[in-house]
């Protein structure tokens, strides 16, 4: 098992040491790339902003409170655009191009194959732009406290979770729609919540949130859990996100072994 776990690093560092090189062959077109990135993290706050600035707000909330929120959403989200994004868009398009069957036999799991070959670097400069924020909101209304750091990382652990299971959900529906470029718009819609303060929802909406969807361990419950607002009913919100991953990965896989080639 070590020795395995040992060959599977190898492996990934050497695929990201050759996506480095490839991003970099084009220096201007990746350091663009990165600032671009970088800066729309920056103006993404610029709608709260301006709510705050009219004398607006959401109620319970001041604007350096949501601003911890939409934060802590936009480093999971480099994380999972970083790590995760291009399982869908390589399942989906080898799928297409009747090409899913080179990545089976490869002696490696597909999934592990797709991740290591993906690695997005731009998503990086989501992640130092959201950590900007974080320091900069933290700083003003964080409550730090040995407990709210620990919550604040348990449940940051189920929100990826639920970014990862969104990702693998979406993979496995490219085997039976295939070519289907608009199922990430659907989710995202969904993950458009995780921006904002649970509370100013209807309690269907938030219910859905957090039981069904579980999008509010992406970024509400970590924030809450700085602010030393943690209640006690988040925890149970940890067993959705275990289980959307879960249901994510068996779903996956279950339609890995269903798939039929091109010639089958």
């Amino acid at each position: 098992m070590q020795h395995k776990l040992r060959r599977y690093f190898k492996l990934y560092m050497i695929c990201l040491r050759t996506l480095f090189i490839s991003e970099t062959a084009y220096r201007l077109n990746f350091v663009l790339g990165m600032i671009i990135t970088f800066i729309s993290n920056i103006l993404f706050p610029l709608v709260t902003l301006l709510i705050y600035a009219n004398g607006q707000s959401f109620p319970g909330w001041n604007f350096w409170q949501v601003l911890l929120i939409q934060s802590i959403f936009t480093i999971s989200t480099g994380i999972s655009n970083t790590f995760f994004a291009g399982i869908f868009w390589e399942t989906n398009a080898n799928i297409k191009n009747g090409s899913f069957e080179v990545i089976l036999l490869k002696p490696v799991n597909p999934l592990f194959f797709i991740m290591a070959t993906t690695f997005n670097f731009q998503g990086i400069a989501y992640i130092i732009g959201g950590f900007i924020m974080f320091a900069l909101s933290a700083a003003h209304c964080a409550v730090w406290t040995v407990s709210g750091v620990l919550n604040f990382l348990l449940f940051g652990t189920g929100g990826i979770f639920v970014m990862l299971g969104i990702e693998l959900i979406m993979s496995a529906t490219s085997f039976k729609w295939i070519g289907n470029s608009r199922i990430p718009e659907i989710f995202d819609s969904i993950k458009q919540f995780a921006k904002y303060p649970m509370t100013i929802f209807p309690s269907l909406a938030k219910g859905i949130c957090t039981f069904i969807l579980p999008v509010a361990a992406v970024a509400f419950m970590p924030a809450s859990a700085l602010m030393g607002k943690t209640q006690v009913s988040f925890y149970s919100t940890l067993i959705p996100c275990a289980v959307f991953a879960g249901i994510g990965f068996l779903l996956y896989f279950k339609m890995i072994k269903l798939y039929e080639s091109a010639g089958g």
